[in-house]
């Protein structure tokens, strides 16, 4: 009888809450959870919680030293880079353009993803392949190189590199949508809709889209750790973000010079990138983990 209430229990579960059930015994991708959504705190409230502007410089603390090194300050707990400026406060701003304007990105990308993915999905004939032949020849080009290229055209800066990035991983989803959208169509249910006399977008709307909802999920969790590091790339190579932005690989590149003499104006900005790429990443293959034990369900 037990056992009976149970499995009850779990049948009447929201098709939300097991996946949530099942992600969160997965504890790498919950902690990788978590430090996502406090980056995502960061990125929205930094402007308003950091301790100093962004360039704001204190001529008595040039380049000094994190406060755990005995030459440090309290005052400046991660310490301060060439121009006396709080380090700490320019990296929390820098999340606001790093990883704030990489979710932007990621957000419109798989928006219009979805869009062109499923025009391309229900297509056929003549306008179905010239648009495979569209996509085979943008994937080729790696996604940085073609956001080197928009950039090329429209120009360095902050808005034209966000531009770039939804331009350069385009394809990719649009690419992704299509064969997901097609694997849908060629089901049985989506032959009972059609004997039921449902139009082109009833299936659509009814069928296809709450059916593939979860991976167009971990496509996005993909688009932001590329987002993430297209732009600090684009900002080190100063085509991107320019100064003063705080922008994580702009940060990088400024203080490049630095690396031997202030290591830490150099490393903070780098660890930074890695922990916000590993946390997604860690986001991502929780949630395929998932999916793939859904499908065996």
């Amino acid at each position: 009888m037990a056992k009976f209430s149970l499995f009850s229990e779990e049948s009447n579960r929201s098709p939300l809450s097991r996946l949530w059930r099942k992600f969160k015994s997965n504890h790498p991708a919950l902690v990788g959870l978590w430090v996502f959504v406090a980056l995502t705190l960061l990125a929205m409230t930094a402007p308003f919680i950091a301790p100093y502007g962004i360039n704001q410089q204190h001529g008595d603390a040039l380049l000094l030293p994190p406060s755990w090194h005995e030459l440090g300050d309290v005052r400046f707990i991660l310490g301060t880079d060439d121009l006396g400026r709080d380090v700490l406060s320019r990296l929390m701003n820098g999340a606001t353009f790093t990883f704030g304007l990489s979710i932007v990105a990621a957000l419109v990308t798989t928006l219009i993803g979805v869009v062109l993915g499923t025009f391309a999905g229900i297509s056929k004939g003549l306008r179905s392949s010239l648009l495979n032949h569209l996509l085979d020849i943008t994937l080729s080009i790696p996604s940085l190189l073609l956001a080197i290229i928009i950039i090329a055209v429209l120009g360095p800066g902050l808005l034209n590199t966000v531009w770039a990035i939804i331009f350069a991983l385009l394809p990719q989803h649009v690419h992704s949508v299509r064969n997901l959208v097609v694997e849908e169509l060629s089901k049985d249910y989506i032959s009972a809709f059609r004997l039921d006399g449902a139009s082109k977008w009833q299936i659509l709307i009814r069928g296809v889209l709450p059916n593939i909802y979860e991976h167009i999920v971990v496509i996005f969790t993909m688009a932001l750790s590329t987002a993430i590091l297209d732009i600090a790339a684009l900002g080190f190579l100063k085509l991107g973000a320019q100064p003063p932005t705080t922008e994580w690989g702009a940060i990088l590149a400024e203080n490049l010079s630095l690396i031997y003499l202030a290591p830490w104006t150099v490393g903070l900005p780098g660890v930074l990138l890695f922990i916000a790429v590993l946390s997604t990443n860690l986001v991502g293959d929780g949630l395929r983990q998932v999916l793939k034990g859904r499908k065996v369900d």
